[in-house]
């Protein structure tokens, strides 16, 4: 399928280029000692991916530690409220750990043991990839460093207490907003130092080249599954597939499976509070090119051209940027990005748990909140949204600022 001259027959051949870039995203926009490192992560990485022992590794990991492959759950009672509709749902909250997030850790893991790394540093946000990583590090006995802001530490007191007892070390963030962008920094700022014994297990589709590509790649299994599962279940693909987007890494994984499929693809961002800065992070619908953490992309900027202050009640969204590949994804216009408010968000996450018994993550309520008010627009078809992670880690903060509803 040619989109806006883009072949996606041949897309995943030749996006990125050899440079690490999406048309005029991404890259590595690092210092040189780190462009070594990337150079060494980036060489092992091509290396490894090609291996069978490796493959058959990780497919084995997958099968038998993460359970995969996770379902598709048809919504039935909520589609019947709705209309003619159907809306479906990929259960990545179902994958150990309960988020996306471990299909890239355990793969970035098991790279660092093949580099002969003793430590693995990460940044978090909601958690779920600090769980993700320090799940992994366990599983192959390494060292697990995860830099979280404490602004984020206290409304994810769960995952932080699940980071522990996996025996990760949790460092404060204190600097700034104190939050995801904060806790990026302070990883790169300690890999750094680090990089010759450890590896930087970034947590989304973004940071300099390999990473926005390796994770998608690891990611990429959510999209592969559901295709082939929505195929079995209903004999057709979906008319339109929904994902949030903060980094991207559980949107990107999950478009990949459909890229080149006469598929209507939205990438739903928080608007948060409302359109001013500082009330919301949707840097694909409000942002400008602009570069940050090692790579190219859209990012909102305030007015000195500094990554601008951001906000959403989901603490795995709130980043001032996007993937480069996103942000290409946006430019051509083969994915739609839109926004969803905080309040749309826990309507969603109520109307979930009480119609279908599936408590949604913040993140992923944004996907849901999304994927139903496309279903009271369209006449008929169905709707495939990525469900990226569980809400366990959510409820104490939902109940403690909204109620229960």
């Amino acid at each position: 399928m040619k989109f806006n001259n883009i072949d996606f027959d041949t897309y995943f051949k030749s996006y990125p280029d050899k440079n690490g870039y999406f048309g005029k995203y991404g890259g590595a926009y690092i210092s040189e000692d780190l462009r070594l490192a990337m150079k060494e992560i980036t060489a092992a990485y091509y290396t490894i991916c090609k291996s069978s022992k490796f493959i058959a590794e990780l497919r084995k990991i997958r099968r038998e530690f993460q359970g995969r492959p996770t379902p598709i759950s048809y919504l039935e009672r909520l589609s019947t409220s709705i209309g003619n509709v159907q809306l479906y749902v990929k259960r990545e909250d179902l994958n150990h750990t309960g988020a996306h997030k471990l299909n890239h850790c355990m793969g970035e893991a098991l790279l660092a043991k093949y580099m002969g790394k003793k430590k693995v540093i990460a940044e978090t946000g909601a958690g779920q990839h600090g769980v993700a990583l320090a799940t992994a590090a366990a599983y192959f006995g390494l060292e697990c460093d995860i830099y979280m802001g404490s602004v984020d530490i206290r409304k994810q007191a769960p995952n932080v207490a699940r980071m522990k007892i996996l025996g990760a070390n949790v460092i404060e963030v204190t600097e700034g907003l104190q939050t995801l962008k904060e806790a990026v920094d302070a990883a790169f700022l300690a890999y750094s130092r680090e990089y010759k014994d450890a590896i930087y297990c970034i947590g989304s589709v973004l940071g300099p080249h390999p990473f926005p590509m390796m994770v998608r790649d690891f990611q990429s299994v959510v999209g592969i599954e559901a295709r082939a599962q929505f195929l079995e279940m209903t004999g057709e693909l979906p008319d339109a597939i929904v994902a949030c987007v903060g980094g991207g890494s559980n949107a990107m994984g999950f478009f990949s499976g459909f890229l080149n499929d006469p598929v209507t693809i939205y990438g739903v961002e928080p608007l948060g509070r409302g359109r001013n800065m500082g009330d919301h992070a949707a840097s694909l619908n409000y942002g400008e090119e602009g570069i940050m953490h090692g790579f190219n992309s859209l990012m909102l900027k305030d007015e000195n051209g500094d990554p601008a202050p951001v906000y959403s009640v989901a603490s795995g969204l709130d980043y001032p940027s996007s993937g480069p590949e996103h942000a290409f994804l946006h430019d051509i216009g083969r994915v739609t990005y839109d926004v969803i408010n905080d309040d749309e968000t826990i309507d969603a996450f109520y109307t979930l748990s009480r119609m279908e018994g599936i408590i949604p993550a913040i993140e992923s309520a944004h996907a849901v909140a999304y994927g139903i008010k496309l279903a009271h627009e369209m006449e008929h078809g169905s709707v495939l949204i990525n469900l990226s992670g569980r809400g366990d880690k959510d409820m104490d903060y939902v109940i403690e600022r909204y109620g229960i509803r």
